[in-house]
């Protein structure tokens, strides 16, 4: 398994991280410690979790993905062997069971949450804490167009950062990322960081996939320049670009059968390209969904590329993605089609 750094600190991250966010909704405890243990017997030495996992969040189970992966640290005493990254909730009135209120970005309630985090996960330090998304109005989640807010009463991204610099200095983690960022809200955390003595963000984590290439427009140049790479999830865009929904498929137990809330990767643009890049992989003789995954492990500014999957045959075709480099042929067949339909799925 490749490694790649990260950011500008001293861990080499695998280029497939272990995603959990299936762990206590559509995966059990058994299950969720048989992906870890196939996981890194087979070079993946990366894990990526938040305190609102599983999807969709709801108070009921809330925690138990950080609570699974905890238990496999206690009972294989591995934690030396992986790098931890979770997250910290951005701004929202939907998770009132956190405990908190609206959850913000505020000192008192990052300090508030990386108690759970550490108790859940049964460790001392967390090598990445991520802010989840963040705390002013921006677009994201889909979003393409800017509306500028009429006042900002957002936390201040200083005061964000200092409270991640305490958590370094406690020795409660390590190093710092943010999600599902922008432009500004990643040169603008640089740029604090250089000014105030602040820890440096290391990575970004973003969707990025066939269908959602936007982070190349904005993001990708900083990413690289900067040190600051992509965590890319969502790269088979829910499971769309395996091609199992096309045609109006509903497979029991998938992940769009389950939660008809998830309509991100859906639509009549969605499925065309779908078709395309499905027909495209079978052309050349590829499985499509790891065709869609080496696409995203050879780009450039992608750090690490997060899957995820509800059973073993599944991770075992994602994990061997990272095997597979793709034809100048393919290649360019995925730029014609880029080309014809960019971005359905932003």
């Amino acid at each position: 398994m490749e490694t790649r750094k990260l950011g500008n600190t001293d861990l080499n991250v695998s280029l497939i991280c272990l995603g959990t966010m299936t762990w206590g909704e559509q995966n059990t405890e058994e299950e969720a410690h048989q992906q870890l243990d196939y996981a890194l017997e087979n070079g993946v030495n990366f894990i990526d979790t938040a305190e609102m996992y599983p999807v969709p969040p709801m108070g009921e189970t809330q925690g138990r993905t950080e609570e699974y992966i905890g238990s496999w640290l206690k009972k294989t005493g591995k934690r030396d062997k992986v790098i931890l990254a979770t997250k910290v909730t951005g701004r929202s009135q939907h998770f009132t069971h956190l405990g908190r209120g609206e959850t913000r970005l505020s000192k008192a309630h990052i300090f508030q949450a990386i108690e759970g985090n550490l108790k859940r996960l049964q460790a001392d330090v967390i090598d990445l804490y991520q802010l989840h998304w963040p705390d002013r109005s921006t677009n994201m989640f889909g979003q393409l167009g800017y509306v500028h807010p009429e006042e900002d009463d957002s936390i201040p991204l200083r005061e964000s950062l200092e409270a991640l610099a305490e958590l370094v200095r406690q020795g409660k983690i390590r190093h710092v990322g943010l999600s599902n960022e922008t432009p500004y809200g990643l040169s603008q955390c640089l740029k604090l960081a250089e000014m105030h003595g602040l820890p440096r963000v290391v990575s970004v984590q973003n969707p990025y996939s066939l269908l959602n290439r936007t982070y190349e427009i904005g993001m990708a140049e900083i990413s690289i320049k900067e040190q600051a790479g992509l965590l890319a999830y969502s790269p088979l865009a829910f499971g769309v670009l395996s091609g199992k929904y096309l045609g109006g498929q509903r497979p029991e137990g998938a992940r769009l059968s389950k939660f008809t809330r998830f309509q991100r990767y859906l639509g009549e643009k969605a499925e065309e390209a779908t078709a395309r890049y499905v027909q495209l992989a079978q052309d050349h003789g590829l499985d499509p969904a790891q065709m869609a995954l080496a696409y995203v492990n050879s780009r450039p500014f992608v750090t690490s590329n997060i899957i995820g999957a509800t059973n073993l045959e599944q991770l075992k075709a994602n994990v061997e993605s990272a095997h597979l480099t793709l034809s100048g042929e393919v290649l360019e067949g995925i730029e014609a089609i880029h080309q014809d339909i960019a971005n359905p799925c932003p």
